[in-house]
């Protein structure tokens, strides 16, 4: 299901591809209106010339959080981003232009063809909207048990924008078991699974009984299947709606048989070559900031400039990450670890700007070059934490079978973590990408950071 929802986003990558070319080729013909030689000697190079327009304006919409699959965006936050993604996508063409002069456009056709497409996408996007939030293209969706774990669709994809992709018609309560959801969508007719199935015209059924021994309709179950109704597990549900691992509801059987955990020889090869890629090309631009922030933080406390600190790291092996100093030198002089919290009186002047600004984080560039972290993962915590965490929550452990990283699905999906609490909703993502993870999914977490820079979330 989950590859359902990447292959359509995938097909609305292509579609804004080919709308944004298309941009470029009319905003050519009317440059070139009333000059048909300009207009042919022009076209040469055309065909390239729209790709490398399309590529970075969508390369800047994917990083701005525009083709995100578990994220719904109001009207106002829509068009800001787009604004600033074709903002972004100019720059990065005008500097290409400058390196590569053979693809240079001209400011006229670059200017319309990002008008017209600007103005093409947000139609687009209206319309895709309108369209997806329609009944009829929604899955419409049964959910077998209404107790505890049937009120948990409610509670977790109770927002309209959670549910845009299906429509709940209905909870079927099991006898002898507790009815926690609301009446107004309970099915107690007493007619079959099966009869349900047809008059509400279902797509798909998903498990979510408090109990399944002996409680399961399984016969009627592998009718509805065979109809070609989707039979899925509520564990499962949330994995593909939400975009995390529910810790209430999954089940170690869960864990093992449902899938993902790729580490294939390909898989790690292409992992490590994009942590080196990536960490040698970030290091190659952020270098003279890297040189400011040393100088500042030397400037305004003094040595040491770095903070080194003991991290748990894949399989639990212990690492020391670097970071720029953010805090006091005395900031843990009686030796007990602490969260970092909001408005902390431990951090100086340039620490507050660097950690608002994430520009503490660089030296981790290192850590991944040496193969302690890699470029994307669940953030690494302090041992200290990670025996406290153990204890504390169901499956913690399961964060470490890969390498933490620089930034992470969680960090996307929820703001800075100061608590147990706020360490259980996290761990609800880590979970999720380390059962996902993949090089697409990891190029499409790295683009999205850059959205938590600019607009500054999660940091403290």
């Amino acid at each position: 299901m989950r590859s359902r929802k990447s292959r359509t986003l995938f097909a609305l990558w292509l579609l804004e591809m080919a709308a944004l070319m298309l941009a470029v080729f009319l905003a050519a013909h009317l440059r070139f209106l009333d000059d048909p030689e300009g207009h042919a000697l022009f076209s040469e190079w055309l065909g390239l010339r729209a790709g490398l327009v399309g590529l970075a304006v969508t390369g800047a919409m994917a990083a701005f959080g525009l083709y995100q699959v578990h994220v719904r965006h109001k009207w106002v936050d829509l068009v800001l981003r787009m604004l600033l993604s074709f903002a972004f996508g100019g720059i990065a063409l005008l500097v290409l232009y400058y390196v590569v002069p053979l693809v240079y456009i001209g400011r006229g056709v670059l200017a319309l063809a990002l008008t017209l497409g600007f103005v093409v996408l947000l139609l687009g996007r209206v319309l895709l909207s309108r369209l997806v939030s329609s009944d009829a293209l929604r899955r419409r969706v049964l959910v077998l048990g209404a107790g505890q774990r049937a009120e948990l669709i409610n509670q977790r994809l109770r927002r309209k924008s959670d549910r845009q992709s299906f429509v709940i018609v209905g909870f079927l309560p099991f006898p002898g078991q507790d009815v926690l959801v609301s009446e107004g969508v309970l099915e107690v007719d007493g007619a079959s699974l099966l009869d349900r199935v047809d008059r509400l015209q279902v797509d798909e059924i998903v498990v979510a009984a408090d109990e399944r021994r002996g409680a399961m309709p399984m016969d009627q179950m592998l009718a509805c299947a065979q109809r070609g109704v989707a039979v899925t597990d509520l564990s499962s549900f949330f994995e593909r709606e939400a975009g995390i691992v529910k810790m209430q509801v999954a089940d170690p059987s869960w864990l093992v048989f449902s899938g993902g955990f790729d580490h294939s020889m390909p898989r790690r090869l292409s992992k490590r070559f994009f942590d080196l890629a990536s960490a040698l090309v970030l290091l190659a631009i952020a270098w003279p900031a890297m040189l400011v922030v040393a100088i500042c933080v030397w400037l305004e406390s003094g040595a040491p400039i770095l903070y080194r600190q003991t991290r748990v790291g894949q399989g639990g092996r212990q690492f020391d990450l670097f970071k720029f100093r953010s805090m006091r030198t005395d900031a843990e002089a009686d030796g007990v670890a602490r969260w970092a919290k909001a408005g902390d009186d431990r951090t100086t002047r340039v620490g507050r700007f660097i950690r608002l600004t994430r520009l503490d984080e660089l030296p981790q560039l290192f850590n991944i070059i040496r193969g302690d972290m890699s470029f994307v993962g669940p953030r690494p915590e302090r041992p200290q934490f990670v025996d406290m965490l153990d204890q504390e929550l169901r499956y913690y452990s399961v964060r470490h079978s890969v390498k933490p990283g620089l930034t992470g699905w969680a960090q996307l999906r929820y703001p800075y973590g100061a608590s147990v609490r706020d360490a259980e909703e996290k761990l609800k993502f880590d979970l999720f990408y380390v059962k996902n993870h993949g090089l697409l999914f990891d190029l499409m977490i790295l683009l999205q950071t850059v959205e938590v820079v600019v607009f500054q979330r999660g940091s403290r």
